[in-house]
């Protein structure tokens, strides 16, 4: 039975036709060669198709992966053949890592042309052979041959790249096969698209309720899939029944608005002690689309962030692999987060509410955590000196946003602030290239973000390493005329990696930006703002920094605010509340002594 009447299309018209039947409405990229044909079908499509100009590739992707986490939805990355293609790389890595569900489209040679070397192809060991470059980054890739082939390879990446655990594809796309037409049938989504929730077993669920029913101590930990199921209702929801904190990774944050009397706050090596305290001495633990990544997990060193055993763990996960890959479970349940949670409180029935739960001894050993972290946090973030904390900047930034306004932060020491001190109200606006900690992630990202949410605030939070890498999207945020307020927290140098060097080695080694008289050295970013013709200011005292993000907010275009942050490694970077495992070499014997006495705790070992 075929899904609709037949149509004469180009191989680039059919791409084009298929996104517009299934509600894509942005495309991101670098018009070349190798993807001229698609970029002049978007032409033809541009009421229904919004094409976004980037100044650099890897942008493209960055902007695509923040816009589906700020809305659930795709939108297209396309570049040219060779270093174009490549320059993607990073941006895939980073999707790959995060579960982020990016379609790319890269031009490739003409069919006829294969082998030959032509038109930047890798052709040494197989003709046309950029594609297994990607082969690591993405969950499938295809370079189709024939235009009659394109509405099949195209559901089946699509299906691909939304069911089960989502994740980016590649469409390698010679340029014969985008310039040639055929008569074609473009596929019904209703009828060809993996939809629907996976459910974990039924038996799975009773187990896991029980041992839920019995715990004293439960906790739970959302991780980024319980984001990427919109699961945030049902992981509060259980929370209230079993009056059990959340603790929360770095891409789980939202899953429970943190201001929330449950929510145990964040989990790992920069997280918030009472978030490793509930952690680690939980008797029943239930994950929720959470890897335990190292960063999350404090290198697996026991009792540091989790105790697993003694603490009995419940997976819940889409991926399979991810049951037992990092510790032991007791009852895993392999499904969709949204569609487990709610069979787990359905087969757990109602509860006694908040009074309940409020009258507990664990309640109040929660609170009492909760109420010396926030005690701790005022150490740095009350702080008055100038240069000012990192983590006062981050506050005074807080202050001028609402509730719903999304922050996004890519590699460095903003990262780390932003997961321990940004009080994040809802979800899907803490955004973060929390696996891969990609550096020149948050200005693309945040503009992809701008897009896929225009009635937001949104910030693009990043230090200046982070920021020099892809500052040149500034230029993409006046084109494409978002409002994005990016916040350069700026201490002349890689701070984040410095600070690691003297923890492990006991000294450090060109993280510092100098010149050759040894002056440290920053542009005046709110020069370079103002040479793209954007509002720009430049704050020196803490109380400062929330008006001047105020008003760059209010100017309603692209905004930048410089804000010059106190380097001194006692206060530069977030609490370090955890273990991370980086090795310290022996010619560094006190280093190395103290790395091996907690290596020897790793669970791992």
């Amino acid at each position: 039975m075929s899904d609709a009447t037949p149509r004469s299309l180009t191989g680039a018209q059919i791409v084009v036709e298929f996104l517009v039947g299934r509600g894509v409405g942005f495309a991101a990229g670098i018009p070349g060669h190798g993807c001229w044909a698609i970029t002049d079908a978007l032409l033809d499509r541009m009421d229904q198709i919004r094409t976004i100009q980037v100044m650099h590739e890897q942008s493209a992707v960055h902007l695509a992966d923040g816009y589906f986490r700020a809305s659930g939805q795709p939108m297209l990355a396309f570049t040219s053949i060779g270093p174009g293609a490549m320059n993607t790389v990073v941006g895939m890595g980073t999707a790959y890592v995060d579960s982020t569900a990016v379609p790319l489209i890269t031009g490739s040679p003409h069919t006829y042309m294969r082998g030959h070397g032509v038109l930047q192809e890798f052709d040494r060991r197989h003709h046309a052979d950029n594609p297994r470059v990607f082969e690591p980054v993405v969950k499938e890739w295809w370079q189709p041959s024939r235009v009659d082939d394109l509405p099949f390879v195209l559901h089946r990446a699509w299906n691909a790249m939304l069911s089960g655990r989502p994740g980016p594809v590649l469409l390698d796309l010679p340029m014969d096969v985008q310039a040639e037409s055929a008569e074609v049938v473009l596929p019904d989504p209703d009828r060809r698209e993996a939809r629907g929730r996976v459910r974990p077993a039924a038996d799975d669920i009773e187990r896991a309720a029980d041992l839920l029913r019995a715990a004293k101590r439960p906790v739970i930990v959302a991780g980024g899939g319980a984001i990427l199921a919109e699961a945030w209702a049902e992981v509060t929801a259980l929370a209230e029944r079993l009056g059990a904190p959340v603790v929360t990774t770095w891409n789980g944050k939202g899953a429970i608005d943190e201001t929330h009397d449950l929510a145990g706050l964040t989990i790992g090596d920069t997280a918030s002690t009472c978030g490793n305290a509930l952690a680690s001495t939980a008797d029943v633990l239930i994950s929720v689309g959470n890897r335990f990544t190292d960063w999350s997990a404090s290198s697996y060193r026991k009792g540091v962030t989790f105790s697993i055993p003694p603490s009995k763990l419940i997976q819940l996960d889409i991926d399979p692999r991810e049951i037992g890959k990092n510790y032991p479970v007791e009852v895993a349940l392999v499904g969709d987060a949204r569609a487990g949670l709610t069979d787990l409180l359905a087969a757990l029935g109602p509860g006694g509410g908040a009074a309940a739960y409020r009258a507990t001894p664990y309640f109040a050993e929660i609170d009492r955590l909760r109420r010396e972290w926030l005690e701790q946090v005022e150490i740095k973030s009350g702080s008055d000196a100038t240069p000012m904390t990192m983590a006062r900047a981050v506050r005074e930034v807080q202050r001028a946003t609402r509730d719903d306004a999304i922050v996004v932060t890519g590699a460095g020491l903003p990262q780390g602030m932003v997961k321990q001190r940004w009080v994040t109200r809802q979800p899907r606006t803490h955004l973060t290239s929390g696996g891969f900690s990609t550096m020149g992630f948050t200005l693309p990202a945040a503009i992809g973000a701008q897009l896929a949410q225009p009635d937001r605030q949104v910030l693009a939070v990043c230090g200046d390493g982070d920021f020099l890498q892809t500052m040149q999207e500034l230029q993409a945020a006046v084109l494409a005329a978002t409002p994005v307020c990016v916040v350069v927290l700026d201490n002349s140098g890689w701070i984040s990696i410095k600070g690691g060097q003297q923890t492990f080695f006991g000294r450090t080694a060109w993280t510092d930006f100098t010149t050759p008289d040894g002056s440290l050295y920053s542009p005046d970013f709110a020069a370079i703002a103002r040479a793209f013709g954007i509002h720009a200011e430049q704050p020196v005292a803490p109380d400062d920094v929330a008006p001047a993000v105020g008003r760059a907010i209010a100017s309603g275009g692209p905004s930048l605010v410089h804000v010059k942050v106190d380097r001194d490694l006692a206060v530069a970077g977030p609490d370090k509340t955890g273990w991370w495992d980086a090795p310290s070499p022996a010619n560094h014997p006190e280093q190395h002594a103290r790395w091996l006495a907690g290596v020897a705790e790793e669970q791992h070992r």
